[in-house]
């Protein structure tokens, strides 16, 4: 049987509109409390090929138990003011956007990591993108603060200032530059979690901009730490994705640093991804994980093979160079990403163009 996949998401309005909410504080107790792995049994109705029997499957039904930070974690970038030549960050821009990503397939967003332009970004500007967007979008998804610092006191002071402010968790990058040994890796990430015990941490591990790759011996002993409850591994390193999986508990999610890895680290007993591809395509990416974990493999990869070009081309230039291009083109008014990073090549954004072209997304 042949499969046709029609994309359900044409993109952003060109005029988005902000969606502010206000909505009571969560309680804190028990944030960080571990839950039991889930044990699924096998359905009682026939099995029926729009809907594959269920199989009885071990304890550590690992990528299935509730995920903390849901299954399409969004790396929002940061919009800067196009007037003023990306001088200044447009707060305004900012919410408007993480509204709509709130409402468009994103379980989480990713306030001020890498796509968000962390490296240029003044910790004040940081910390008043926390505020906005969680003013914004309240708690229709979770937000992740990206906190993460070369500096073990920087990020201790930023993971504070995102608890304060009621976040979900912390992004918390391998340090970048300095090259600290395995056992410093170590020790940064354990106190920055002893900080706030009950936030959530998200560890990131990303060899190609940090200089330095944590070790899956590492990973495995932070995923002891109560608060430490996932990682984003972007190695690209298959085995060490596994070797992590296979001495973590089950209840440690994993989640793909690359969208083009999502479905096959899904094999491995991924969670999901930090995307940035779901800027645009957020629901899909949700219908493909969703396909797979209810046993439609085939289907899932058809649409990993429809949108492959898009993770691809995302990344054709360094992110979010052409993520922000395509948000353009969608009519955001995201403006140029700040230098040293430089906007879009002609070339880039005529390819940009074209792909959103054949994938009914501009």
């Amino acid at each position: 049987m042949t499969m046709t996949v029609t994309s359900a998401f044409v993109g952003a309005p060109l005029h988005p509109a902000a969606a502010a909410t206000t909505v009571g504080r969560q309680p804190a107790a028990g944030v960080c409390a571990r839950r039991p792995a889930v044990r699924m049994v096998a359905a009682a109705s026939p099995a029926s090929p729009s809907s594959p029997p269920a199989t009885e499957t071990s304890p550590q039904a690992y990528g299935r138990t509730e995920a903390h930070f849901g299954r399409i974690v969004t790396a929002m970038i940061t919009p800067f003011k196009t007037a003023r030549g990306g001088a200044e960050v447009d707060y305004a821009v900012a919410e408007q956007l993480a509204a709509y990503l709130a409402g468009h397939g994103s379980d989480a967003l990713v306030v001020g990591g890498t796509t968000g332009e962390s490296p240029t970004l003044k910790w004040s500007e940081q910390y008043e993108l926390f505020n906005v967007v969680r003013q914004t979008v309240g708690h229709k998804v979770r937000l992740i603060a990206g906190a993460g610092s070369n500096s073990t006191d920087e990020a201790i002071e930023a993971t504070r200032r995102a608890k304060k402010l009621n976040y979900d968790g912390t992004l918390q990058v391998v340090p970048y530059y300095n090259k600290p040994p395995q056992e410093g890796l170590y020790q940064h990430f354990k106190s920055i979690a002893a900080a706030e015990p009950d936030l959530p941490v998200m560890l990131y591990n990303i060899p190609g901009r940090s200089g330095i790759n944590m070790s899956a011996e590492v990973t495995s002993r932070l995923a002891r730490l109560d608060n430490v409850v996932a990682t984003k591994e972007a190695s690209g390193d298959l085995d060490q994705f596994t070797d992590i999986r296979r001495n973590t508990d089950a209840d440690f999610h994993m989640y793909s640093g690359d969208d083009a890895l999502t479905l096959p680290l899904m094999s491995l007993g991924a969670t999901g991804v930090v995307s940035v591809a779901s800027h645009f395509i957020g629901p899909e990416l949700q219908r493909m994980v969703k396909l797979y974990l209810d046993g439609h493999v085939a289907d899932a990869t058809a649409l990993h093979l429809r949108y492959s070009r898009l993770f691809a081309d995302l990344f054709c230039m360094a992110n979010p160079i052409p993520t922000k291009a395509g948000l353009r083109l969608q009519g955001w008014a995201v403006g140029p990403p700040r230098l040293p990073l430089t906007d879009a090549t002609p070339e880039v954004e005529a390819k940009i163009a074209a792909l959103f072209r054949d994938l009914g997304l501009a």
